[in-house]
């Protein structure tokens, strides 16, 4: 009686429990939604830095403020 009891115990611990599959794809969904916002903010970030120059540029009364790219090799 006594192993039987102790195999259900064995089973039962290495069973997954159904909070733990949950909770996995709760926290892979965070951290890809972290990482979205991680990118959407470097690149709103690039922008404004961008569009803040440019507005430096024509407050100080130029007229050609366009960057100049180097042509590629």
């Amino acid at each position: 009686m006594r192993w039987a009891a102790a195999r259900r115990i064995n089973r039962k611990m290495n069973e997954p429990e159904p909070e733990q599959d949950g909770s996995q794809r709760r926290a892979l969904a965070g951290l890809a939604i972290a990482v979205v916002l991680l990118v959407v903010g470097l690149w709103l970030a690039h922008e404004l830095t961008a569009a803040s120059k440019m507005q430096d540029c024509l407050m100080t009364g130029r007229t050609n403020c366009n960057v100049i790219e180097p042509p590629a090799r």
